[in-house]
């Protein structure tokens, strides 16, 4: 191995795609699960640089003729260069760390600082706050050492600490969703900073943006900048501007690891436009309703009447925090995720949420009591879709005021010639389809015949149909096949619990 990075576990490591990224060398990730296999590692000496991480920042101190004087006081080594048979040990670990503070704005001076953990990184967030003026520094432990001063986790909740630090891996991937300290309590906190990078936003970090914290930062930036500095020791050469190479990486990286979560209402395109960007950006497409349908073997349907919405929920939040918590996607996301926070939390931890707010062009069809189900639609649709509205007479047409507010343009037919068309909405949805060619989909609700027909003529223009059935219920869960509609495949379905919204091309119009 020439160049690469040793440590415990490296699973969740981003290091590799960084100093490919940064300098086009090869990066090898060398897990080494033992002490036993790092000492090993390190007699060979069988490299040209490496870099170190938890748990062996101290071990590999041993083994280095020469370590910095900045990594000899912060007692860890995280870079070392073979020169010769001779390793050089240094710490970029504390330039990286200061430049992320550097970067949000991070005023150690005369502040109260809380440091989760005792590892390597401890150290050298300590000397940081330490060299840049912090009135006062703990170290927190889940098995604190009184006479180092070590607190509790509730002890720490008394110190009134402007300044939270957390270098422990409670809430690194794939552990995700949990924090080593609940700060709800903790009024006044100026920043919280968490070196743990994958995923983007730690719990901690999440719970501090919800609570309003000035500065609340992951340790990507941190892994960067430490990255591009330990790669100025390889090389034994100095960037141009270290300052830049830190952000276009970090800008790269992000646009490369993070998901790309896609919202919206029902046919507003989060699928279709999900797929082309997943393959626009080289990232996995995940369909939420698809993994749902696939990890319980039913359809969506189905798990509604066996399970109800509530059950249903309980699945999409699952496949939810499953795909969440990893990376390189593009996840197209139920209308219904937005229902439950949590399932927003977990999208916002490793990625994006984008809202795909596009209104809709549709052509609105409702009849006698299919009319107000219609308003809905045309309130989505913010102006753009036409409504056709039909009755018996000119009597029988309701709101018609409120659809010419909302709809682009409102045209009726009566039966008997009273008020617009005379005759029924099908011509008139034939007569928009013939003039406009730009509508997404006809979407009707009232009487079968009405439905059948109109149905009928969006598909002899190729346009999508979504109807909503009108039929009798008694039971309202499916049992007593009062409102059960024949589908074009022969099967059986119920309007109250698979509908009452169906595509046109599943139903059967001729019994």
């Amino acid at each position: 191995m020439e160049y690469g990075l040793i440590g415990g576990r490296l699973g969740h490591s981003y290091s590799k795609v960084i100093h490919e990224m940064l300098c086009g060398y090869r990066y090898d990730l060398c897990p080494l699960p033992t002490e036993e296999e790092v000492r090993a590692f390190m007699t060979r000496r069988q490299f040209r640089a490496i870099n170190v991480t938890i748990p062996y920042k101290l071990v590999v101190m041993e083994y280095c003729s020469y370590i910095d004087p900045h990594a000899k006081a912060i007692n860890a080594v995280n870079t070392i260069v073979n020169r010769n048979g001779l390793l050089y040990g240094y710490n970029t670990d504390y330039p990286g760390f200061s430049y992320l503070c550097d970067a949000h704005g991070v005023e150690f001076k005369d502040r109260t600082v809380l440091i989760l953990g005792t590892g390597g990184t401890h150290n050298t967030t300590w000397a940081v706050a330490h060299d840049r003026g912090a009135k006062q520094i703990y170290t927190v432990s889940r098995h604190p050492d009184p006479e180092k001063g070590e607190l509790t986790y509730a002890q720490a909740l008394t110190t009134g600490a402007q300044i939270i630090i957390n270098t422990t891996p409670v809430g690194m991937y794939p552990n995700v969703g949990v924090s080593a300290l609940d700060i709800t309590s903790m009024p006044g906190l100026e920043a919280v900073i968490d070196v743990i990078y994958n995923p983007d936003k730690t719990e901690l970090i999440l719970r501090a943006e919800e609570l309003g914290v000035p500065i609340a930062v992951g340790g990507l930036e941190m892994l960067v900048a430490q990255a591009v500095y330990a790669a100025e020791f390889f090389l034994d050469r100095k960037f141009e501007d270290a300052g830049a190479e830190i952000a276009r990486v970090t800008s790269e990286l992000r646009r490369e690891q993070l998901n790309i979560a896609l919202i919206g209402m029902p046919s507003s395109g989060k699928s279709t436009l999900g797929r082309a960007l997943a393959e626009r950006l080289g990232k996995r497409f995940v369909d939420l309703d698809e993994e749902i349908v696939k990890a319980d073997g039913r359809s969506i349907p189905d798990i509604f009447a066996a399970e109800g919405e509530a059950g249903f929920r309980k699945m999409e939040a699952a496949q939810t925090a499953r795909f969440a918590r990893e990376n390189r996607q593009v996840i197209s996301c139920g209308g219904g995720v937005v229902k439950d926070p949590a399932n927003l939390r977990a999208l916002h931890a490793n990625g994006i949420v984008l809202f795909i707010d596009r209104p809709l062009e549709d052509l609105l069809v409702g009849g006698g009591i299919g009319i107000p189900p219609m308003r809905g639609c045309a309130q989505y649709t913010q102006g753009k879709s036409t409504a056709i509205l039909g009755g018996r007479s000119a009597d029988k047409i309701i709101l018609q005021d409120r659809f010419r507010d909302e709809c682009a343009k409102v045209l009726i037919a009566t039966d008997d010639g009273s008020l617009g068309h005379h005759g029924f909405v099908d011509a008139l949805v034939r007569q928009e389809l013939e003039e406009d060619k730009n509508y997404d989909a006809v979407l009707a609700c009232g009487p079968r015949p009405m439905l059948r027909n109109v149905a009928k003529v969006a598909e002899e223009f190729g346009v999508p149909c979504q109807v909503s059935m009108e039929e009798r219920m008694g039971c309202g869960v499916g049992a007593c096949l009062v409102c059960a509609c024949d589908m074009a495949d022969g099967s059986r379905k119920h309007v109250c619990k698979d509908g009452p919204v169906f595509d046109s091309r599943e139903v059967n119009w001729d019994v």
